[in-house]
């Protein structure tokens, strides 16, 4: 059976689609770069503030101030040559490093695509995305192969897979399903788009969209990979990412996901897109046309590669079912919310008043957040547990840093979650101070009733 699968994963296929991947992904992100800087966005986000929220475990990852232009500048660069396939794997890393740097910085910035997009570009890595149409191949014909390995192909629709399927997963909730929140809060502030405003005052409209979008993460992977459903579904796939792209604010995620999409068509489709890719920058595609296949070598680095990817698919396969191990309502503690594939499943809302009492007085006093935060770091740090825990411990330095010492610091904290009204979330009498943050049940985060 073993051989069976080994045949299988090994089998020829054309480096084509492979290739156009490689030059679509790399030119989004190009785009999404470019735009990130055109907005300001570098210095609101990784300049400005004065503390930044760092992942559990990764509180080594720092802000570089005004060097953050030149790690953009690095990330963008790279992505160029990821693009042009030149020195293509030295330009992976770098991309996947710097990329994946950016986002460690701030949770606060933490979106599902960009997680998806550390995920692609360190998969990247270990696959032979410049044999075909790059400069790599054009200059170097022994990198130069026409043919690679059908898995180089299927890993990427693998990870397309995990992030469709487990989307529609997440949806399957009562919340999403049977009060077709947080839609029905959603759509009807969206009155005057075009056509359909109307509409989305009908609360079945909230429903209809409920339950089509988890039908949809569900089976679009499924219709992709059948030949007689892939024209239609990427119709579907368009038009779906389109529609959320024109009524939310997410950024380039849709178009990532359409192109993204583009690797389950058969190569013809991809040769197509090259051949007019080479019409418009007179391109000799037929130097690349060459018949070699490249094969899948059986040596120590070939094994080490496979062990990774078997890891990092047996990790990203089993990682978002870890909320599993904690009690409690997965919305309001948010444990185990994070890198799951959870996307816009929820409307949170909260209020967080810092108080900071001096042992050694008595006397106590409360912090303006807007002296520490953002409106954008107060607004996320409101509604997540670890934020509060985290920003408490920043307090306590930088009054320390004043000569106030021996301090406890207690948190009035209020959210609201799709709609509902507000609840105390945090323990009033705790100190945060004497909390540690760990992978462990944070007890002290009220319970959920409803």
């Amino acid at each position: 059976m073993f051989k069976s699968i080994e045949n299988r994963l090994s089998k020829p296929t054309e480096a084509a689609p492979l290739a156009v991947f490689r030059i679509l992904f790399g030119f989004v992100m190009l785009v999404s770069l470019i735009r990130f800087s055109a907005y300001g966005w570098i210095e609101k986000l990784y300049i400005l503030p004065q503390m930044h929220f760092t992942y559990y475990g990764f509180h080594w990852v720092k802000p570089l101030g005004n060097y953050s232009y030149l790690l953009f500048f690095v990330c963008t660069v790279s992505t160029v040559f990821v693009m042009l396939g030149y020195k293509y794997r030295l330009a992976s890393i770098f991309f996947f490093l710097s990329f994946t740097y950016i986002e460690l910085i701030d949770k606060t910035t933490y979106l599902n695509h960009y997680y998806f997009i550390s995920l692609l570009s360190f998969l990247l890595i270990f696959l032979p995305a410049n044999t075909y149409y790059s400069l790599d191949a054009k200059k170097n014909e022994n990198v130069r192969f026409q043919y690679i390995p059908q898995w180089n192909i299927w890993v990427i629709m693998l990870l397309l897979g995990i992030v469709y399927f487990y989307s529609g997963l997440a949806k399957i909730n009562s919340e999403w399903m049977l009060k077709a929140m947080p839609l029905k809060i959603w759509l009807p502030s969206k009155y005057n788009f075009p056509l359909l405003g109307d509409l989305f005052q009908k609360e079945w409209i909230a429903y209809a969209f409920s339950w089509s979008g988890m039908i949809y993460d569900l089976s679009i992977v499924f219709l992709l990979l059948w030949r007689n459903t892939r024209t239609l579904a990427f119709i579907v796939v368009v038009f779906f990412h389109l529609l959320t792209s024109a009524l939310f604010p997410i950024g380039m995620f849709p178009y990532i996901m359409i192109l993204s999409t583009l690797i389950f068509f058969d190569s013809s489709f991809h040769h197509k897109f090259l051949s007019r890719l080479s019409f418009l920058f007179r391109i000799n595609k037929s130097l690349f046309d060459n018949g070699a296949l490249k094969h899948r070598k059986k040596n120590f680095p070939q094994q080490v590669k496979g062990f990774m990817l078997i890891s990092f698919f047996a990790i990203n396969i089993l990682f978002p079912f870890r909320y599993l191990l904690y009690p409690g309502e997965l919305f309001w503690t948010e444990e185990g919310y994070r890198f799951s594939w959870r996307v816009m499943l929820m409307e949170k809302t909260g209020y967080a008043q810092f108080k900071v009492l001096d042992k050694d007085s008595g006397k106590q006093f409360y912090i303006n957040n807007t002296d520490y935060l953002t409106a954008f770091q107060e607004k996320q740090m409101s509604t997540q547990p670890d934020f509060m825990l985290q920003y408490a411990q920043y307090l306590n330095k930088e009054l320390s840093s004043q000569g106030q010492s021996n301090l406890a610091i207690y948190v009035d904290s209020y959210v609201a979650l799709n709609g509902m009204g507000s609840k105390v979330y945090i323990n009033p009498e705790l100190d945060l101070l004497t909390v540690e943050d760990s992978f462990e049940h944070k007890n002290w985060i009220r319970n959920f009733e409803d």
